[in-house]
């Protein structure tokens, strides 16, 4: 397996390479729907399909009549790679809230700057809540979903991570729901290390929820939901309980 492991990130680093730079030619002169689905759909689904044929990792869907028809914040569990490569090829077209360290690597940042990502810097969290709040009510307001990772950062399978309420908050000023996504990536493709284990990633989308009022409460409220549903999702998906929340 650790062969298969090796084979399949030198794929998936060619493919980057190759696709960015395409991607820097081409794209630019497209409009953004258009763009979003030349640049990120195409070789994130490509990235999923690699992932299924050289490490053995499918997925199955559970939930899907729960997504809503218009764009909204989508709050998920954050474990692995996959989640990311998955979440950005199943909406279209999609913000995402990242870290601005990623919009430097060579050719995949440059590619990924054309998207219109929210690059946060995460050594200063109020400026970091301020752009999120900007900018992602300006980017559903253009049509796009928002993906937020609330815990911030990649927390080992069967540990829950701090929420955070940048998306909630985004989703109360702009009149949309979040739709919650648990699943269990980080059991096969583990935050930490180069080795994948085959199997299928169960994702489960939540219903959409929406707040009960508005102002300060309300985002704690419906943060707290979200929480609280994908947290219960993880334990049923386990069979266990996670662990205490991660510092």
């Amino acid at each position: 397996m650790t062969l298969r492991t090796a084979l399949f990130y030198l794929l998936l680093g060619l493919s980057t390479v190759i696709w960015c730079l395409l991607s820097l030619l081409i794209a630019p002169w497209l409009p953004q729907k258009a763009r979003y689905i030349f640049i990120a759909r195409t070789w994130c689904r490509f990235a999923v399909w690699l992932s299924r044929v050289m490490l053995g990792i499918d997925y199955r869907l559970e939930g899907l009549e729960n997504i809503p028809q218009q764009p909204c914040v989508i709050l998920a569990k954050h474990q692995s790679a996959w989640e990311t490569f998955f979440l950005t090829a199943h909406f279209a077209p999609l913000t995402q809230v990242l870290k601005q360290e990623l919009l430097r690597i060579p050719f995949y940042g440059w590619a990924f700057k054309l998207l219109k990502p929210i690059g946060i810097d995460r050594s200063n969290p109020k400026q970091a809540l301020k752009q999120v709040a900007h900018l992602g009510l300006e980017r559903l307001q253009q049509g796009n979903w928002l993906l937020i990772f609330p815990e911030g950062t990649r927390i080992p399978a069967g540990e829950m991570g701090k929420f955070s309420r940048s998306g909630a908050s985004v989703a109360v000023a702009a009149g949309v729901p979040v739709l919650p996504v648990a699943h269990n990536a980080g059991e096969l493709w583990p935050r930490d290390g180069w080795q994948r284990h085959p199997g299928t990633v169960s994702v489960v989308f939540g219903p959409a929820m929406h707040a009960e009022g508005e102002g300060p409460r309300a985002v704690a409220e419906l943060n707290q939901r979200a929480e609280t549903w994908i947290t219960e999702t993880m334990q049923k998906i386990n069979g266990t309980a996670p662990a205490n929340k991660a510092d």
